[in-house]
């Protein structure tokens, strides 16, 4: 049997249960993985963080591996799924990168083995397209999925900002809400008047109403 590296954290009454993906660049234990967890336990979410497979080994070894390919993404992703015992409705859940994992495996789902129902997807700070390469859009699994599906956009996000992101035409299944002044991990400039960790709680509320409308 393969080990796996996730972090359980489990509430008494769960409205539903998540599946969190990391980025590119940091792990499951990041600051921002850490603070959205807490703010979801507060809502009565359960959240289970893992690591992909290259991410282990950067940790391991102390080297800065680039990330694996989507297939070896993708199955991280179901061997997590199927290997814990969820309970609640279930959500897969993705920071940037993690995000983009998650809605692409939705849309082969007919093809994995996977034994829990999937109720949506929720992706905090989409990458739309890498940083000043407009042109290379990442849209299909946006546009090929048949789940319903909550983005939490920062306005500002360089990897997709909210006038960009208006001009997609995304379905009716995609609902994108912008956090004011956001960045890529929803953080708002100081002069905007806003804080981080305002968005951060308006992001986790968003999502509470989210998983009672699909659950």
């Amino acid at each position: 049997m393969k080990s796996f590296n996730y972090h359980e954290s489990l509430v008494e009454q769960p409205i539903a249960h998540f599946l969190f993906a990391h980025g590119a660049g940091a792990d499951m234990n990041s600051t921002f993985m850490e603070n959205m967890t807490t703010a979801l336990n507060k809502r009565n979410i359960n959240v289970t963080r893992f690591n992909f497979y290259y991410m282990d080994k950067r940790l391991s070894d102390g080297k800065k591996y680039p990330p694996d390919r989507m297939p070896k993404l993708l199955e991280r992703f179901e061997e997590i799924i199927n290997t814990l015992n969820i309970t609640a409705p279930l959500f897969l859940v993705g920071k940037s990168m993690g995000s983009r994992v998650a809605a692409t495996l939705t849309n082969e789902i007919e093809s994995l083995k996977i034994t829990p129902e999937i109720r949506g997807v929720i992706c905090l700070g989409y990458p739309f397209h890498p940083i000043n390469k407009v042109e290379k859009l990442r849209l299909e699994p946006l546009i090929k999925n048949h789940y319903s599906m909550l983005i939490l956009q920062g306005e500002r996000d360089k990897l997709g900002n909210k006038e960009e992101i208006i001009g997609y035409g995304l379905p009716d299944s995609v609902k994108t809400v912008f956090l004011p002044d956001g960045d890529h991990d929803l953080k708002p400039r100081v002069k905007s008047g806003y804080t981080h960790e305002q968005n951060l709680q308006s992001a986790a509320d968003h999502i509470e109403s989210f998983v009672y409308e699909n659950r």
